[in-house]
């Protein structure tokens, strides 16, 4: 995939779901920080994982820091 020849567009919630496994957090983790069901966030992960073309956490999180969807904070 062509990774400036389209750019997919992740709902709100989706990248807080990503973002929030790219801090560590588990799905039960993810579900509780957002006020949703683990059924929910297993939902968002799917189609995230899907319009971003990856099947891992990881991936997911570096695809969407590749596209700019995401920042990776710098330490102080």
């Amino acid at each position: 995939m062509d990774l400036l020849a389209s750019k997919p567009t992740l709902t709100p919630r989706e990248l807080a779901v990503v973002r929030l496994l790219g801090s560590g957090c588990s799905y039960g983790q993810v579900a509780a920080h957002l006020g949703i069901s683990p059924h929910t966030v297993v939902s968002h992960i799917k189609n995230a994982y899907r319009k971003l073309d990856v099947h891992t956490a990881a991936a997911a999180v570096m695809r969407s820091v590749q596209l700019g969807l995401l920042e990776v904070p710098i330490p102080q």
